[in-house]
């Protein structure tokens, strides 16, 4: 007698257990729960959406850094601020901003800790520049009280604009996640929630016999069982249970599976409803046989489906609500058609990641200057520039080490906003604002605007690799649209990394 033929009998315990797994008879559920003593759980997510990236503030004590760090609490952001004395800060920010010691211009306190979960940072270091009281022409005052907005020490314009921005980028750059993507299972670093998310959904379900499970091996999930065709059955698969609170993937074009296959061809399916057998949205994939490849899902290719038929009249998936994934080995493709690939028996796939792909931000946000690139222009009035532009050399090429700054941060690879302020004020925020490019503008602007301007640059896809000057307008002639401000500029040719 074939293997087909001895497990050929249903096992309605496999069906019970599995409608008891995924809540599908709610008074099953709640009887095994109180004769085994648990609880529910009540914190079905994936691992991405327990991982919410935080924004790591340098330069946080200083005019526009304190600013920023405010707002994004105020906000909701989780913050860690880059300080070299934890205890004045603490008197300057607000209680919920995690601390964390270090020096832009001391490499060695820039540690892969430091960087831990971190999806973007904003920088808002520099030297100060404003004149001193009495100072003589050789600006000697100036250089004995020259600070970083962080501390209150000496330093340069070459060692805190150039040297030090260069150091955070060279760890940004090392430890930054991927722009373009949100992880949302990464099985290399799972842990037991594994078991309490995803079980399997076999052709029991249906009267078949087929098995199928999912593990941890080799820091992957391994999808792996047998198929059967018996008793008119022909699939096995893995389901997560509903999140409790629906992933949000709207900003993406879609979903990255990271594989190991076996040559054969699987279904991916997304569910934006809580029902047990409801509309689920499909997408097949080919493997190579023990290979990994990347298989992107795009939001729009996926196949609105109910029990493998097409539903050609349904409306396209709401990426706003996802409430769960499920992987499928199947005899059948759609519509009755069969899986090309498929041959029952033994069969393993391998997850290495789910993510979402796509959704490409700026990840590293730049304080500059306005007038950057003005000394030695031929030609330009010294007359009518700002002190900093007159007074570059006598500042230690302020301007000059700003632009080199500038220059690291461009050819690093991680996508950037750098922004350049015209005169900095400590006047109230909520001006029209005026963006330019080429480094002409005169003007002023207040603090409350940059720091407000450097959140909006966090969620802006336009605002990636632009560099640009900026000044609140005069007769309230500029925009208030960010959308707008943003569009109007033009970007940089991306650096891969």
């Amino acid at each position: 007698m074939t293997e087909q033929n001895n497990r050929s009998q249903w096992d309605l315990s496999r069906f019970v257990e599995t409608l008891t797994y995924f809540e599908v008879i709610p008074l099953i559920n709640c009887i095994q729960r109180l004769l085994q003593g648990r609880a529910k759980d009540n914190n079905i997510r994936p691992d991405g959406d327990k991982k919410v990236g935080t924004i790591l503030v340098a330069g946080a004590t200083g005019g526009v850094g304190k600013r920023v760090v405010r707002r994004l609490i105020d906000r909701g952001y989780r913050v860690r601020a880059l300080v070299r004395d934890s205890q004045r800060a603490k008197q300057m920010l607000p209680d919920k901003v995690e601390l964390c010691e270090g020096d832009i211009t001391i490499p060695e306190t820039l540690t892969p800790a430091l960087m831990s979960e971190v999806s973007a940072i904003v920088c808002c270091t520099g030297v100060r520049v404003q004149p001193v009281e009495g100072d003589t022409p050789d600006r000697a005052k100036y250089y004995q009280g020259i600070k970083f907005y962080m501390p209150e020490v000496v330093d340069s314009p070459e060692i805190v604009d150039y040297q030090g921005i260069k150091n955070l980028v060279e760890i940004a750059a090392k430890y930054l996640p991927k722009s373009d993507e949100k992880i949302i299972f990464d099985f290399a670093n799972a842990n037991d929630d594994l078991k309490n998310i995803w079980g399997a959904v076999d052709d029991v379900v249906m009267g078949g016999v087929s098995q199928s499970g999912i593990q941890l091996v080799d820091n992957t999930a391994l999808f792996a069982g047998n198929v059967s065709t018996a008793n008119s059955g022909g699939f096995a698969s893995v389901r997560t249970r509903n999140f409790d609170i629906p992933l949000d993937l709207s900003g993406y074009e879609g979903i990255e599976l990271r594989v190991k296959g076996d040559g054969k061809r699987y279904k991916f399916f997304i569910r934006t409803e809580t029902q047990w057998d409801g509309v689920a949205y499909s997408y097949s994939f080919d493997t190579v046989a023990n290979t990994w490849i990347t298989v992107r899902v795009p939001f729009a290719d996926l196949i609105p489906v109910f029990r493998a038929k097409t539903l050609p009249n349904s409306e396209k998936i709401n990426a706003s609500k996802v409430r769960s994934f499920q992987l499928m080995l199947s005899k059948f493709e759609y519509d009755g058609a069969l899986n090309p690939n498929f041959t029952p028996g033994g069969f393993a796939l391998q997850v290495g990641s789910i993510a979402a792909y796509g959704n490409y931000r700026p990840q590293f946000i730049a304080i500059s200057s306005a007038g950057v690139t003005r000394p030695g222009r031929p030609g330009l009035n010294l007359e009518a520039e700002p002190p900093a532009v007159r007074l570059n050399d006598q500042l230690g090429g302020i301007l000059t080490w700003k632009l080199r700054g500038e220059d690291v941060i461009r050819a690093s690879g991680i996508p950037y906003t750098i922004i350049r302020p015209c005169a900095l004020t400590e006047e109230p925020g909520g001006k029209a604002l005026i963006f330019e490019q080429g480094d002409n503008i005169r003007g002023k602007v207040s603090r409350e605007d940059i720091a407000e301007l450097c959140l909006q640059a966090l969620a802006q896809p336009k605002a990636c690799n632009v560099t640009f000057e900026v000044k609140e307008a005069e007769n309230n002639n500029g925009s208030q649209n960010w959308e707008t401000l943003f569009s109007s500029l033009q970007a940089a040719a991306v650096v891969k990394r």
